[in-house]
């Protein structure tokens, strides 16, 4: 069961692009136990960090856990607005824009619209 686990969470990581070391941050661990969840070494995760891995990656913690088979199911969103989610969502796969998902979950689209416009700004992209 470990090893499924580590497998899923390591295919979720690469998926979405992030590192070892990015997702360590986002949950409270360390990138070498991160690194550990993923290979099995370490099976009894606990459950804040089940849950904080499942709401970074945008799946069920029992998709995560090998209890639900199926095709991961999203989280219910985190954003309020629908379109502020579905902008949210195209963001979060381009590399340098995550930190927008520390914005609050009211925004409006056009809140977001205006901070990704200023991140490229800052990177000098635009």
């Amino acid at each position: 069961m470990g090893e499924l686990i580590g497998i899923r969470l390591r295919q979720l990581r690469k998926k979405l692009g992030y590192t070892q070391e990015f997702v360590g941050k986002n949950i409270g661990v360390s990138k070498q136990t991160l690194y550990k969840y993923e290979m099995g070494i370490i099976t009894n995760i606990p459950s804040d960090k089940i849950e904080a891995l499942a709401k970074l990656y945008g799946v069920q913690p029992e998709y995560i856990m090998g209890w639900d088979s199926s095709t991961p199911k999203p989280s219910p969103s985190y954003y309020v607005d629908p379109e502020t989610a579905e902008l949210a969502d195209r963001l979060k796969n381009q590399p340098g824009m995550r930190m927008l998902f520390d914005a609050s979950r009211k925004a409006s689209p056009k809140d977001l619209e205006i901070a990704a416009n200023l991140l490229k700004q800052l990177k000098g992209e635009e």
